[in-house]
């Protein structure tokens, strides 16, 4: 059995109706969660990601509720596979972001209203922290904020504190059920070394494969420190071109990447056309627009990737983690396409871009046949066989 994409955006075999209909689509999005002192540009950058409007006002706690904007992940693969196959529509893969209001000092305990947005974020996938590295007197900063180093600690101790916070709650209700043996004592060891961790001024991110901590037995916790983060500092003109600053920065959240970008420039970038876009980025000796690297990195920080699928109706990427086997990226689509796979016939997209069709892709021996063991490849376009 084969499939393509359908004009209602289902995925159709060559079987009855009845079956066709079970055919929904299950679509996989990363969330990020975005926080950061007040003024520090969250907003901002979040208006430009998304192109919402949302409030950015200049005074704590302007974000009341947190925001979420569903953006897609550049890829223009998909582009050149919409006019391989003649595709109607084009649906890339999407990044999710989650803007909450901008965490104080003592926010774990409740001070300000920053404790409350905490949980916003505990079902994120990763924490994007914002932190400014601009100069404007115009803008204020919050009581305490000198530096970025200063600025980032504050947030990175709030969430440790929520953390522990999070540890002592749990403990009496895990203690429970080790006694039970629902739970294995192993979980309770974990949670006493990032207790432990923790209380040093540590996260979980950066210390727990070091101190031997198995994060994963901390899943059902959903502590915020164990998640990976990006660090996104909101820098102007001058910082964009100062090396020594970033160099600086880069060395202070080893080993996880910075991204510097000017979250009015990038607001301003979104409103112009591609060609004018690239002379505005080419004029500031950027290669490409600060958002979509932040996209990117998320992507990567999460080893995360896409494959590609294509018709006459569609051109999608589809999110998989790295290493999944054809199977289970099938199963993205829908479980029945992973309890009933049979095969994937695949061909890489540098092979079909270079080729020009899939027929060209197939004289020349490009398209292979993989079964249920084929780890998938970035950048894999598919199509899948299966039986239901």
């Amino acid at each position: 059995m084969r499939w393509r994409p359908s004009h209602q955006g289902r995925w159709t075999s060559a079987v009855e109706p009845s079956v066709r209909n079970r055919l929904d689509l299950y679509p996989v999005a990363l969330t990020i969660g975005i926080v950061g002192l007040p003024n520090v540009g969250k907003s901002t950058m979040f208006n430009a990601l998304t192109r919402a409007e949302v409030l950015a006002a200049n005074y704590p706690f302007a974000t009341i509720d947190p925001n979420v904007g569903v953006v897609p992940l550049p890829d223009p693969r998909l582009n050149r596979l919409a006019e391989i196959f003649g595709s109607e529509k084009i649906l890339p893969a999407t990044v999710s972001f989650v803007d909450i209001a901008g965490i104080v000092k003592g926010a774990s305990e409740g001070e300000g209203l920053g404790n409350k947005f905490l949980a916003n974020i505990r079902e994120a996938d990763a924490i994007c922290q914002v932190t400014r590295a601009f100069s404007d007197p115009d803008v204020t900063r919050v009581e305490g904020s000198k530096d970025p180093a200063g600025d980032m600690d504050t947030i990175s101790t709030e969430l440790i504190l929520a953390d522990l916070q999070t540890l002592e709650n749990a403990r009496p209700r895990i203690e429970k059920e080790v006694k039970r043996k629902t739970v294995e004592p192993d979980v309770l060891a974990a949670m006493d070394q990032a207790k432990e961790l923790l209380e040093g001024g540590t996260t979980l991110f950066q210390g727990a494969e070091k101190a031997g901590i198995d994060v994963d037995q901390l899943k059902e916790l959903q502590l915020m420190t164990a998640k990976p983060f990006i660090y996104v500092f909101n820098t102007d003109e001058d910082g964009l071109a100062d090396e020594a600053m970033q160099a600086k920065m880069r060395e202070l959240v080893a080993p996880a990447e910075a991204i510097f970008l000017d979250a009015k420039f990038e607001a301003e970038l979104i409103e112009l056309d591609p060609e004018e876009a690239a002379e505005m980025l080419e004029s500031t000796g950027q290669d490409e627009p600060g958002l979509d690297k932040l996209a990117r990195v998320g992507f990567d920080t999460l080893g995360l990737q896409t494959y590609l699928t294509a018709g006459p109706k569609e051109a999608r990427a589809w999110t998989i983690r790295k290493g999944w086997t054809a199977p289970e990226a099938a199963g993205v689509i829908h479980t029945d396409f992973q309890k009933g796979f049979i095969k994937a016939e695949i061909v890489s997209f540098e092979d079909l871009d270079e080729l020009g069709s899939m027929a060209e892709a197939k004289a020349a021996g490009k398209v292979r046949m993989e079964g249920k063991d084929y780890v998938m490849a970035d950048g894999d376009v598919v199509e899948f066989r299966f039986n239901v």
